[in-house]
């Protein structure tokens, strides 16, 4: 009998209000969700190559200058230790790892992070821009109030490491037959008609939406409450497509995304030890979950009585999810979803989002000159589409808002 591999988690290190730090132990998935890690500010270390005719690999020495203690680091842990620079994710770090060397260790990053820590070279930043501010201004009452109020719901992880069996089993009960050729012909024959019958509804938009009789708030407040629920299915699908490959699913579980957004999570990060074809079939087939959702809804909407409170209910459903589908398979638009990881693998980029965020930055401050390279297009491109994606998502919502409200 095979000994359980034993969880795995991160140990963070969290400065507290006194100035002094904390060591938080967050799940591996969260740990992936959440954080970004800190090296310390230039010039509070040194690094330097141990040359060696005997060994073949590199090697480096690490130096924290304020308190003359060294540390050894491979060449992998050296290239880790290059990213972790305040603002790239540990997905983003794991998968630029996986693109460099061609393999995942799940145990390198966390280690690296413990060694890094008690050399007191790594600190742990607030990741959303919200916990930024509140992190700055946390000697204020209010301020102060909101942040132990997030980090208490951060604290809630409802999850599960043992899933890997439950997740075999619905594979083969029938699991594997979302994985089909016929499977997927079928999924996007739905969308096809789901399309179809979107477009017929949206000519008779204000029509829809009077079903819901003065009560649209509170329609699309119960239509985002049954929205929830396809997130964890959508979850779920991720999970099965991990077990079609071959692959473990490490956990599943709901928490609070940057301690206010309300989520379910499954861990895959073991799909970085397969193919990319399955990588990218991971990461669409929970997505396709608001396809058909929303190609449903909308066949729904369309043969029932019009003006009727199933009509607009059904509409509004096929709106959101396939809002989420838009969301979660488009890479332009600064959030790091499905798609956007499925991008970065395809053109071998991992940290495009980090890198053109600094390059634009740069350009806008004087501190960088336009250059014709295709990666500085690609980091333009990137950022422009972006900004035009959101606020065209932006002034859709607000016209569905106006539309059913009126």
């Amino acid at each position: 009998m095979t000994e359980r591999p034993a969880p795995a988690k991160l140990e963070l290190l969290v400065r507290r209000d006194d100035e002094s730090f904390e060591v938080r132990e967050v799940g591996s998935s969260l740990g992936f969700i959440q954080s970004r890690p800190q090296r310390g500010p230039e010039g509070s270390f040194e690094i330097s190559e141990v040359r060696s005719s005997v060994a073949r690999e590199r090697s480096f020495i690490l130096k924290n200058t304020a308190t003359d203690r060294f540390l050894v680091l491979s060449e992998p842990e050296t290239f880790l230790w290059e990213q972790m620079d305040g603002t790239t994710s540990l997905q983003e770090i794991a998968t630029a790892y996986v693109l460099r060397y061609g393999e995942f260790d799940f145990d390198i990053i966390p280690n690296l992070i413990r060694k890094l820590q008690r050399a007191g070279l790594l600190t742990l930043e607030p990741k959303s821009r919200l916990r930024q501010t509140l992190a700055r201004n946390r000697r204020q009452r209010v301020a102060k109030a909101v942040e132990a109020i997030l980090t208490g719901l951060e604290r809630v992880n409802l999850s599960s490491r043992r899933v890997q069996s439950g997740f075999q089993r619905l594979h083969r009960w029938g699991g594997f037959v979302l994985f089909t050729r016929a499977a997927t012909v079928l999924c996007l024959a739905l969308g096809v008609i789901g399309g179809v019958a979107a477009v017929a509804l949206v000519q008779g938009l204000d029509d829809v939406f009077s079903g819901f009789g003065g009560h649209a708030l509170g329609g699309v407040l119960v239509v985002k409450l049954l929205f929830f629920a396809s997130v964890a299915l959508h979850q779920l699908v991720h999970g099965l497509a991990c077990v079609h490959y071959r692959r473990r699913v490490r956990e599943f579980g709901f928490a609070f995304l940057h301690g206010f957004v309300p989520t379910f999570y499954v861990d895959v990060t073991d799909i970085f030890m397969a193919t990319r074809r399955a990588r990218v079939v991971t990461a669409v087939s929970g997505a396709l979950v608001h396809l058909v959702l929303g190609a449903v809804a909308f066949l729904v909407a369309a043969y029932a009585p019009v003006g009727s409170f199933a009509q607009a209910f059904a509409a509004a459903s096929g709106i959101i999810q396939w809002q989420a589908l838009a969301i979660s398979l488009y890479p332009f638009g600064f959030i790091e979803m499905d798609g956007y990881h499925v991008f970065v693998d395809l053109l071998g980029v991992p940290t495009l989002k980090h890198d053109a965020l600094s390059y634009v930055r740069a350009l806008l401050g004087g501190r960088a000159r336009l250059r014709s390279g295709w990666l500085e297009a690609l980091w333009l491109a990137y950022v422009g589409l972006s900004v035009v994606s959101i606020a065209a998502f932006l002034a859709f919502n607000v016209w569905i808002v106006v539309r059913a409200v009126s």
